[in-house]
């Protein structure tokens, strides 16, 4: 289990829908559109290219004719740091607003849905984003340019969309109160920043989200949201030479606002000043782990120390070379630690952290954490250290530079910094990093009194940080040339039958069975899968946690390597491997370049074959997987969700599909042994049965070679049979769990269903599953609960059903506010009660099953996700000729026959229902 910062960063879910709006007042309409103007060719680096309109607007183009998809991203110039008093929060809701729909979009979800995208819009402190990932035509890019193009300047921003979304916001900054650990770094920001609104938190104050005129939004979002103040990328499949003119017709039209007056866009010329003592804040709320967090103000993240300043972050702050790792979690004085500096536009914070258990000293962590970050200066990092950080660093930037889908996304970062090829800029500062650039930064930035943790010390000779200004950034990149760009890859075609042409299947000797599907991708990605299979439910029975534990030791060390040495090793080869693993299998993912898949499949072998079990590991695992299990004992989320599967799979306590409660498991973990741990992978690790898919730009010879010498003769020690799963017949319930202090409720419910995915009503059930509460922000349970009674920020349903057994499930959740539980509850269930009796509108059938089919077309575009897809296709002994028929029985539906399913496979009157959350507090007794 590891920690994580809190993402400040905020975004509209992929739940809930919109209703139909009135535009702005007459006075506030757009303008009229002005004479298209053609673009202009500015720089190119790496394959992409810049142009730029008349009106202002910035125009990036990625071809990558590798990808089947293609991400239509655009940036605004606007974030957090722009907002004035009594704005705070205003740009991410607005955020939620742009999605209520524009003059020509009046739906937009239901667009989203019926386009098989992959959307969302993201809140930050310096820009702000809205992007969709859809299947590679002319059609749905004209479309996605057409939605930007008229929701840039035509959104409604109605006043009754903002009473409605505000309580959807408002229940989004409650979920972020839940966190202990985020709302500290909040104070720590505000206490770090005394003037700069980087000290405030994206989501904004409770008292401005509840409370901000309509009117406000409605002017700030004329002011910001201008071509002039904004970026499109365009990335993935699509050809330049059609593009360009479409994106000329579409935005070219749109006129260049007036700059003047109220509409003059000033920049930020609010810089704190230079920190004149250790400061310090105390947050006092319910929770079980104790949270230790320390702020350094760093430069810009342009400025040419911050590549230095990225590699002290690791250099102290990774597992498990970290000198604070070394210094507090291997000294059993802290569970975990991380550390992380904010590359924002203007000067930012280094932060460190410190996850401390409640038998552990926070007083003694403190003393160890401040020492050790002191010690930098006077202990400067080495070679090694430095060599690690750059490889790791430098692996990171590389694999985003491999697919074009996230690169399209990241340049809004780099380009809110102050231009897109900072991106490049920053990978070769990375690269000539030295120590004693590293020792500089350090000596310059980590200084006491530039710390945000303390209390305040008189000294008569202050040292104090002084922190450059932002630089001028066109000045550095007016002639940055980059790299030679990366190589294309072929047009993959990703329908089943395609697919299934171009697979390789076998199997080694030992009985691993294998898949191959070889493809030209953009960087020579690749991407593996491996599920290995063992035990049978007696001999597994009472070993979950020796289970859980054997699997995630294998990563920290073999009996030729430590945890660091692998992690170096996956640094060189540009690789990402997970391995997770429970009592009856154990899964490994491989993210990396196709040349070197060959070396980190017989690395991951030798992960596998030859792991060390060394005490001192284990024992730090252990401290790890406490103090995750001891943080979830108060959180509504965990508590409810679990209180569920106990009451849904009732099996005894023991069985591996048995779901023990955290007191129970702290126990367990408390108790757990590495000889146990041991023991069990002796018992039953071995590659007689289980799955392996590798998927990407790789040579299928070396990888065969390297496949059958890392598993060769590995037989599993013990006999295997799959443990069955059964849909326990349940009776109807509600369950009620307390939670005091967290301010955000969670809510679920749902029905056991005896049936397989070969079963006739499975295609109806998908398809109903996906209207009721799947789609973008436009489901049966979002529209009534999110959009109509603003109840809930993150609301939707599930449904699966296994392969093999009669055991399927439909589960709907909610989170919201404790007040809100009888009308959440009362909601959900009139909403799926609707459903069962009414079924589903013609027009929201035919919309469902193009949105439907288009998404599974798009999962088929991701490499990783197809290689899980056909390494359980081998354990099912499917082909993809399976997936081609489930999609022509969608496609086949009625709405009549979707209701009649419905209606044999839900009975609304057994529902089992679960909620957790402050409910005293709220509301004086139970709900």
């Amino acid at each position: 289990m590891s920690l994580t910062f809190r993402l400040r960063e905020v975004l509209v879910p992929v739940l809930g829908s919109l209703s139909l709006v009135a535009t702005l007042p007459a006075q506030q309409k757009a303008p009229a559109k002005a004479t298209v103007t053609r673009a202009v060719q500015g720089p190119s680096v790496e394959g992409i290219t810049e142009y730029t309109l008349g009106n202002g607007l910035k125009v990036l183009l990625f071809p990558d004719p590798t990808k089947a998809t293609t991400t239509v991203n655009i940036t605004y110039f606007v974030g957090s740091r722009h907002e004035a008093y009594g704005e705070t929060g205003m740009a991410h809701l607005l955020e939620h607003l742009v999605f209520k729909g524009s003059t020509r979009h009046r739906n937009i979800p239901q667009e989203l849905t019926e386009h098989g995208a992959r959307p969302n819009g993201t809140t930050w402190v310096d820009r702000t984003n809205y992007f969709e990932t859809f299947p590679a035509s002319d059609a749905n890019l004209d479309w996605a340019l057409d939605l930007e193009a008229d929701r840039m300047v035509n959104s409604f921003i109605a006043k009754k969309d903002l009473e409605s979304e505000m309580t959807v916001v408002r229940n989004e900054f409650e979920s972020g109160e839940n966190d202990p650990a985020g709302v500290l770094e909040e104070r720590v920001l505000s206490t770090a920043f005394l003037w700069h609104n980087y000290g405030k938190s994206t989501i904004g104050a409770r008292s401005d989200i509840e409370h901000v005129p309509i009117q406000r939004l409605q002017a700030f979002y004329r002011k910001y949201y201008q071509p002039d103040n904004a970026m499109l990328v365009v990335a993935g499949r699509f050809d330049p030479a059609k593009a360009l003119p479409l994106i000329e017709r579409k935005f070219g039209a749109l006129p260049r606002p007036k700059r003047a007056g109220d509409a003059t866009l000033w920049p930020t010329y609010t810089r704190d000043p230079v920190q004149d003592g250790e400061r310090q804040v105390t947050l006092r709320r319910a929770g079980d782990v104790q949270v230790l967090t320390m702020a350094y103000h760093v430069p810009a993240g342009s400025h040419e120390d911050f590549a230095a300043v990225d590699a002290l972050a690791e250099i102290v702050g990774a597992s498990p070379s970290g000198r604070l790792y070394k210094a507090l979690v291997e000294t059993k004085r802290a569970a975990s630690v991380q550390a992380q500096a904010y590359q924002f536009r203007e000067p930012s914070v280094l932060l460190a952290r410190a996850e401390v258990r409640q038998e552990q000293s926070l007083e003694e962590a403190e003393r160890v954490m401040r020492a050790t970050l002191d010690s930098v200066i006077v202990a400067p990092p080495s070679t090694e250290e430095v060599d690690r950080a750059r490889a790791a660093l430098l692996k990171n930037i590389d694999l985003l530079l491999n697919n074009s889908d996230r690169v399209g996304l990241q340049l809004s970062e780099w380009a809110a910094m102050g231009d897109w090829r900072l991106l490049f800029l920053h990978r070769d500062r990375i690269r000539k990093l030295s120590p004693a650039d590293v020792q500089r930064v350090a000596a310059a930035y980590l200084k006491p009194d530039n710390r945000t943790i303390g209390r305040f010390i008189p000294t008569t000779k202050p040292d104090r940080a002084t922190i450059p200004d932002v630089p001028d950034v066109l000045a550095m990149v007016k002639d940055y040339k980059g790299d030679t760009a990366l190589a294309v890859g072929e047009a993959f075609d990703p329908s089943p039958a395609n697919v299934e042409s171009r697979l390789a299947r076998g199997a080694l000797p030992v009985g691993l069975e294998t898949v191959y599907l070889p493809k030209k991708n953009r960087g020579q990605t690749a991407n593996a899968t491996l599920t290995l299979r063992y035990g049978t439910l007696d001999a597994v029975t009472g070993k979950y946690v020796a289970a859980d534990l054997a699997a995630d030791m294998l990563m920290r060390g073999t009996r030729n390597r430590s945890r660091q040495q692998i992690k170096d090793e996956l640094d060189r080869l540009k690789a990402r491997v997970n391995v997770n693993g429970g009592p009856t299998s154990l899964s490994v993912g491989i993210e990396t370049i196709g040349p070197n898949m060959p070396a980190v499949l017989r690395l991951v072998g030798e992960v596998l074959r030859e792991p060390a079990f060394d005490p001192k590991e284990f024992d730090q695992l252990k401290q790890e997987n406490i103090a995750g299990l001891e943080q979830a004992r108060s959180e509504p989320t965990a508590l409810a969700s679990q209180a569920f599967s106990r009451y849904m799979s009732p099996y005894p306590k023991g069985d591996p599909r048995y779901t023990p409660t955290f007191d129970e498991q702290v126990a367990d973990y408390t108790a757990a042994t590495v000889a146990e741990a041991r023991a069990f992978y002796a018992q039953f690790l071995g590659a007689s049965h289980g799955e392996l898919a590798v998927v990407g730009d790789f040579d299928r010879a070396q990888v065969e070679r390297a496949v059958g010498e890392a598993f060769e003769g590995w037989k599993t020690p013990s006999a295997y049979a799959r443990v069955p799963r059964e849909a326990k017949p349940v009776d109807p319930t509600v369950t009620s769990i307390e939670t005091p202090d967290k301010a955000n409720a969670f809510f679920v419910s749902g029905l056991n269903l005896p049936m397989r995915d070969d079963d006739p009503d499975y295609p109806a059930m998908l398809l109903a599953n996906y209207m009721m509460g799947g789609g973008f922000l436009n489901s049966r349970l979002a529209t009534r609960i999110r959009q109509k009674d603003g109840l809930s920020y993150g609301v939707g349903s599930q449904f699966s059903a296994s392969a093999l057994d009669k055991s399927g499930v439909f589960v709907g959740f909610a989170i919201y506010a404790p007040e809100n539980a009888a009308r959440l509850e009362a909601a959900f269930r009139e909403e799926v009660a609707r459903a069962v009796k009414d079924g589903f509108t013609p027009e929201e059938v035919a919309k469902a099953k193009e949105g439907w089919l288009q998404s599974r077309q798009l999962s088929r575009t991701q490499d990783g996700t197809l290689a899980v897809q056909l390494a359980n296709g081998l354990f099912l002994d499917r082909t993809l000729t399976w997936d081609a028929q489930l999609e022509s029985k969608v496609r086949a539906l009625t709405p009549e026959a979707i209701r009649t399913a419905l209606q044999r496979e839900i009975d609304p009157a057994r529902l089992v229902v679960v909620k957790a959350g402050d409910f005293k507090k709220n509301t004086g007794s139970q709900p």
